[in-house]
């Protein structure tokens, strides 16, 4: 029997995980390339092999698949990595080969919770000045200009790697840290900064999902940014259903 090569599109803790359950679990009947975008400031260890960097479009992801025989692909990109999602779905139509999307369940806030939910930085900051003034922002390092005009708000932006630049902010307060993160970590950067307001991507996941909980209880504010939807084809919530379907396809 053949060894199929399982190409899975990564960058978050499921990819990770669904890497290593392959490589330890069924290594004579699947062999496992994740790729990553190459944003992180060091590559997490993978086992199997670990390719950096774009592809270079939908042409670009063709070609990879093609070039290196790869008969599987799971995209389990983050929840808003929605051009290279759109850019698997595109390749595995246009090689024939088998796609799943692994997207995390979105987070199922509190009753307590008090929030909104918007479709993007924009729209999340025209709505800060009507109620905010010490903002915890966990959005990413990329789109914080979006904030930018906000010179009356204080932010606490918190990253997983230093940035290249200062974020284009007139108050702020950088942090860096990696998930997970604890509820009591959460709660008291919440109160340690006095904090009225959290913005953060509806990303979904275990890792990050304190600070959601930790707002509620606290009675602050939370503006999520709504999550675009999957792409078309099988999608699946969780690694024990990505690995299930990999086993149906070898």
């Amino acid at each position: 029997m053949a060894v199929k090569h399982l190409l899975i599109l990564g960058g978050t803790a499921e990819a990770r995980e669904l890497a290593r359950r392959v490589a330890i679990t069924i290594p004579k009947k699947v062999r496992v390339t994740t790729s990553l975008a190459g944003r992180r400031a060091k590559a997490p260890a993978l086992p199997g092999d670990v390719r950096i960097g774009g592809f270079g479009g939908i042409d670009g992801l063709v070609d990879y698949i093609n070039e290196n025989a790869v008969d599987l692909v799971i995209d389990a990109t983050h929840p808003f990595s929605a051009i290279i999602s759109d850019h698997a779905n595109a390749a595995a139509e246009a090689t024939g080969v088998p796609r799943l999307q692994l997207l995390r369940p979105l987070w199922q806030l509190p009753p307590t919770a008090e929030w909104i939910e918007v479709d993007d930085l924009t729209d999340a900051a025209r709505d800060l000045p009507r109620f905010a003034k010490r903002v915890f922002l966990t959005t990413g390092v990329r789109g914080l200009e979006a904030f930018s005009g906000l010179d009356d708000i204080w932010f606490l932006v918190r990253l997983m790697d230093p940035p290249a630049e200062p974020p284009p902010l007139a108050q702020l307060e950088l942090i860096t840290g990696k998930p997970p993160y604890s509820f009591e970590d959460e709660r008291a950067i919440l109160a340690d900064h006095n904090i009225d307001t959290l913005v953060t991507k509806n990303s979904g996941g275990d890792g990050t999902e304190a600070k959601v909980f930790a707002a509620a209880e606290a009675g602050v504010k939370i503006i999520l940014i709504r999550r675009p939807p999957p792409e078309p084809g099988p999608v699946v919530e969780t690694v024990d259903d990505a690995f299930a379907w990999i086993e149906s396809q070898v």
